[in-house]
């Protein structure tokens, strides 16, 4: 409580340099034979936007500017050319849910870290809140650490009208065949109207973090109850 997005990432920070010092004697260790360093801080902080626009001048093939990323259309032409088919998950998708889609397809596989990926677009973010400098996004963070996402965190929107109309912008979507798109919850949003102070929340991924400091290659590795197939 009392918190925001920017304490969260500052709280994740100390804890898995914590860990790794705990578990291993030192925050310097290495990952699949690459190096993994967790008492240097603050760790690296990028905007998807800066994310995208890096990878984008990083593949000239492409042939897209990478200053034009905010031109109004501009990324829609780009990733409509990349991805025609009416059945990809670009087609019909709004700005900020093509950059969230670009960036995992551009970004997320060579991302080793430790780096904070901040500035979310709101429309895949319904539980964080907006930023003031910029209502398109919102104040919500993944950390990226040995070649995966490692935790997601946000200062949560305590606003319940605003919350009420992201969770009806979401059925939207759902009912529009996006099986991703969060629930209506009605009981969460008269709990807001019953007031909830400013609070940063943060889900991090223990098995994961296992998987980091024990050097398995597999999450199957670390689960006392894998799922079989």
């Amino acid at each position: 409580a009392y918190a925001d997005y920017r304490r969260s990432m500052e709280f994740v920070e100390e804890l898995l340099a914590m860990a790794a010092e705990r578990a291993l004697g030192t925050t310097s260790f290495t990952y699949q034979g690459r190096p993994v360093e967790l008492g240097k801080r603050p760790f690296e902080r990028v905007t998807m936007r800066e994310a995208v626009r890096g990878a984008l001048a990083a593949r000239p093939e492409l042939g897209f500017d990478p200053a034009k990323l905010d031109v109004a259309g501009e990324l829609e032409r780009l990733t409509d050319r990349l991805h025609p088919s009416p059945e990809s998950p670009y087609h019909g998708a709004s700005w900020g849910k093509r950059l969230a889609l670009l960036f995992e397809e551009l970004v997320e596989p060579s991302l080793w870290g430790p780096t904070f990926v901040h500035e979310f677009p709101v429309e895949v973010s319904p539980l964080a809140k907006r930023s003031p400098e910029d209502p398109r996004f919102v104040e919500r963070y993944e950390l990226y650490l040995g070649g995966f996402e490692l935790a997601n965190g946000f200062s949560e929107l305590n606003d319940p009208d605003d919350q009420r109309r992201r969770f009806e912008e979401q059925a939207a979507e759902r009912a529009a065949g996006d099986d991703e798109a969060h629930l209506m919850d009605l009981d969460y949003v008269n709990a807001l109207e019953q007031g909830m102070p400013p609070t940063a929340g943060v889900g991090l991924g223990i098995d994961r973090l296992v998987m980091l400091l024990t050097g398995a290659p597999s999450v199957r590795e670390v689960l006392l109850f894998p799922a079989m197939r």
